[in-house]
């Protein structure tokens, strides 16, 4: 079965960093695309950012451009999403999923995208 799962969520002073890892069983890494999105209290998910199969391309929402970066180590199976700079508007619940195809598809669109993780809950709070 195909999974993934999201780790290093946590509560964070503003300014602060965290690094979310997103780990595949089940499955090799290599062949997908994989993106982080997130989801707030009362608001659609929405895409965060994409690292490309080859890790080649990244994307990044324009909130969380220069600040945050997306990285993968297909040695470990892993994805990360290194967050510095944090801002309280970043708080939500961050996802990570392997996109569909490896080509053609829109990497903040949530419908391209399968095998979600639960989820880790990232607070930026004073």
């Amino acid at each position: 079965q195909l999974q993934l799962v999201e780790s290093g969520g946590g509560l964070v002073q503003p300014g602060g960093s965290l690094r979310l890892s997103c780990l595949a069983s089940g499955f090799t890494l290599d062949y997908y695309a994989i993106g982080w999105f997130r989801q707030a209290p009362g608001k659609e998910r929405e895409g965060v950012s994409c690292v490309s199969s080859s890790g080649g391309s990244t994307n990044y929402a324009d909130s969380v451009k220069g600040r945050f970066t997306i990285s993968r180590d297909n040695a470990k199976n892993t994805v990360y999403l290194q967050m510095n700079s944090l801002k309280p508007e970043d708080t939500a619940v961050y996802y990570c999923a392997a996109a569909f195809f490896a080509s053609g598809y829109v990497w903040y669109d949530s419908s391209g995208f399968g095998s979600w993780g639960q989820g880790t809950q990232v607070t930026v709070s004073s």
